[in-house]
């Protein structure tokens, strides 16, 4: 059956099975089922079938009971007679006139097929119906990574458990989550932030996930990428540059000592995972002191690196963990300064990019062959803020390229069905802040990809994520995903957003202020920033039709509503900023206006200076409505940013990466750059003018 006919018959099935049959009759009921397991059946399929009756009710009002067979209609939900040939994690789906028959071999499958199973229920006149179909599916890789990083953020506990739910809809099995200092190492208490996950709190998302066949893996980072740890100044002689808190020294014994106490707890954290993840990727400092310098001369820049991993999976392995790395495969022997006289040791598992990848896997096909494990890595989206770039990025030079969707369909599907991979990892770098909502699309995306690389079609996919994850209600949200899309990139280029990694990027002023008795200014501002100005105008229109979008979808019962919420703000904060653009322009006309009437009429002067003080009040008490909008709907899920207790203050220092989000401690990152104009002293400046303008200008 082509994916086609699925979508044209309303069914929106992620990810797509591998085979569809039609043939057999439907299944038509009310809204009553019974679910029926085997007599012995294990916990895990036992919780499959509760959690199975309680999506019926929440997702659909069904009321359903475990029973025994013969009692129609039903969901049989069995692990017994299933044929030989089915594979890992497969399951089968046989739809019949009075029950739906669930089979597989392991509990994860049972599971898996009630997921599909919940996606196949449709309403129909007489209740719901289930159509004739034979599914029998399987996955083209085993292991379906989603990275979470909260580096820069922390969920609330509810979100954490609810974003796993999602997550095992779609197939998922294993939550990389890069921790950072959002969890409370018992060892080293002061590395938590305030308010970060207890070692409790943490193995009981470890024991929920596994419910629902999701490994939790904690990341913790290892060489670089560390200043969470290293701006303590109890540790600041573990660093390898002194003056930045960036990376360990991996000659310093200290460095170790240091780093076995934060993986123990959180191997301690996540209670029978099989990995652990050390990160160290980004290791701009790698032999930077003089000591590694020398070592490196030795063994290579890379033999360094090795050096490090091999002693970390040497400790790690007696723990029972298999480490992964952002290792690339084979990276040890083609990088820059290869290792000498080092190899890695056997049992790494391999989790980087392949951006110098032969179109025939060789370095990934090399690496398995060594025996190491090799991940296929999802392809990062463009960086920026508030919007992951689906429809399309762009380069630092404002050049189009391809969207993160289609980048991620175009190396995943063949990566899927190469057979070279035994997991993929799906990242989520949290540098530039945005609320993990924005980024479900591209998760599931991957996830749809590394389960059937085959099918549907990239366009397809996004509608059946849109119906799938919103409902059949939603309206609109290609042409909403673009206009956020474009939205996003028109924030990032205006005031200084597009930070330090840009270059020479310009900066934003304010038109000049008047001043003497002659109402004198520098008329430049409409003139320098009239391309922005124009941007902003036709940026408004669209965020006006994003908003109008937004508004129909929730008058009309979306699912996950919350993200039109989080939509929503973002469109309001880029409008802003198109109304702030808007704003200066007339602010500089007002003043012109005054100028020109200097002495030719009093009043229209004196009117036009008070309309330029009105713009601005007016402007800055929209970015205070607007901002604390947007804190308070991402609040609704998290933390406040850079949250203190009476008993701890956070403690904010910043690295050498000056990502976005970590520019301020708070969620003022976001309009930072406009803090920085300083409206509010230039209004003092413009309204002590106006005073000066009334006492000395009448005459």
């Amino acid at each position: 059956m082509f994916a086609s006919e699925l979508s044209i018959s309303g069914l929106h099935l992620i990810p797509f099975p591998k085979e569809v049959k039609q043939g057999s009759p439907d299944l038509t009921f009310k809204n009553e089922l019974t679910v029926v397991l085997d007599k012995d059946h294990s916990l895990s399929d036992r919780f499959t079938a509760d959690e199975l009756i309680r999506d019926l009710k929440n997702e659909w009002n069904i009321i359903a009971n475990i029973g025994i067979r013969g009692k129609y209609p039903s969901v049989v939900l069995t692990r017994r007679q299933v044929a030989k040939s089915m594979k890992d994690q497969g399951y089968q789906i046989i739809t019949g006139e009075r029950e739906v028959l669930i089979s597989a071999k392991g509990e994860a499958g049972l599971f898996y097929g009630t997921q599909t199973f919940l996606q196949l229920i449709q309403p129909d006149n007489s209740g719901f119906k289930v159509p004739g179909l034979t599914i029998t599916d399987w996955p083209d890789i085993l292991r379906r990574a989603i990275h979470y990083d909260t580096k820069h953020h922390q969920d609330k506990a509810s979100y954490v458990k609810s974003f796993i739910k999602d997550l095992s809809r779609y197939k998922v099995n294993m939550l990389v989550w890069e921790w950072e200092d959002k969890f409370a190492y018992p060892g080293h208490p002061e590395i938590g932030a305030p308010g970060a996950f207890t070692l409790q709190e943490m193995q009981e998302f470890t024991r929920y996930a596994n419910q629902y066949h999701i490994q939790i893996v904690p990341l913790v980072q290892g060489l670089g990428h560390v200043s969470f740890i290293l701006k303590w100044p109890q540790y600041k002689n573990l660093r390898e540059i002194e003056a930045s808190n960036w990376e360990f020294c991996p000659l310093k014994d200290g460095s170790y000592d240091l780093l076995f106490d934060l993986w123990k707890d959180a191997v301690d954290a996540t209670p029978g995972s099989g990995y652990i993840h050390i990160g160290s990727d980004e290791a701009y400092e790698l032999a930077a002191c003089e000591k590694c310098k020398t070592k490196s001369d030795d063994i290579g820049k890379s033999g360094l690196y090795q050096l490090f991993i091999n002693k970390a999976a040497e400790y790690l392995s007696k723990k029972g963990r298999k480490v992964m790395a952002w290792e690339t495969p084979m990276g040890w022997k083609i990088s820059e300064s290869p290792a000498k006289g080092i190899e890695p040791v056997k049992g790494l598992v391999f989790t980087e990019s392949y951006d110098y990848e032969t179109p025939g896997l060789t370095y990934a096909n090399e690496a398995k062959a060594l025996g190491f494990e090799v991940f296929a890595y999802d392809p990062n989206p463009g960086v920026v803020p508030l919007m992951v770039p689906y429809v399309f990025e762009k380069g630092e030079g404002g050049e189009l390229r391809t969207g993160s969707l289609e980048k991620s369909y175009r190396f995943l599907s063949p990566a899927a069905k190469s057979g070279v991979f035994e997991g993929m990892i799906c990242t989520s770098w949290d540098d530039d802040g945005l609320h993990n909502q924005m980024w479900m699309m591209h998760f599931i995306n991957a996830a749809a990809w590394s389960w059937n690389g085959s099918r549907p079609s990239l366009d397809e996919f996004r509608e059946s994520y849109f119906t799938s994850y919103y409902g059949n209600s939603a309206t609109n949200m290609d042409e909403l995903f673009k206009l956020l899309n474009e939205g996003a990139y028109y924030f990032a280029g205006t005031m200084e957003r597009n930070v330090w990694h840009y270059g020479e990027i310009g900066q934003t002023h304010l038109p000049d202020l008047p001043r003497g008795d002659a109402l004198e200014y520098d008329p430049f501002w409409n003139t320098q920033y009239k391309e922005k100005v124009n941007q902003s105008e036709e940026m408004l229109a669209k965020m006006d039709l994003a908003l109008q979008i937004i508004e129909k979808n929730k008058e009309s019962g979306v699912s996950n509503n919350h993200d039109f919420e989080i939509f929503r703000t973002t469109a309001e904060l880029i409008k802003h900023t198109c109304l702030t653009y808007i704003d200066l322009s007339n602010l500089e006309y007002a003043i012109k206006e005054a100028h020109v009437n200097r002495f030719v009429d009093y009043n229209v002067s004196l009117n036009n200076l008070q309309k330029a003080q009105k713009i601005i009040e007016i402007s800055l008490k929209r970015r205070e409505l607007v901002f604390n909008d947007l804190v308070k709907t991402y609040e609704e899920t998290r933390l406040p940013k850079g949250f203190s207790t009476e008993d701890k203050p956070f403690f904010w220092q910043q690295d050498r990466a000056r990502h976005f989000a970590f520019r301020r401690p708070d969620m003022s990152f976001v309009i930072y750059d406009e803090q920085l104009l300083d409206m509010e002293g230039y209004l003092e400046k413009l309204k002590a003018y106006i005073e000066f303008f009334k006492d000395n200008s009448l005459n």
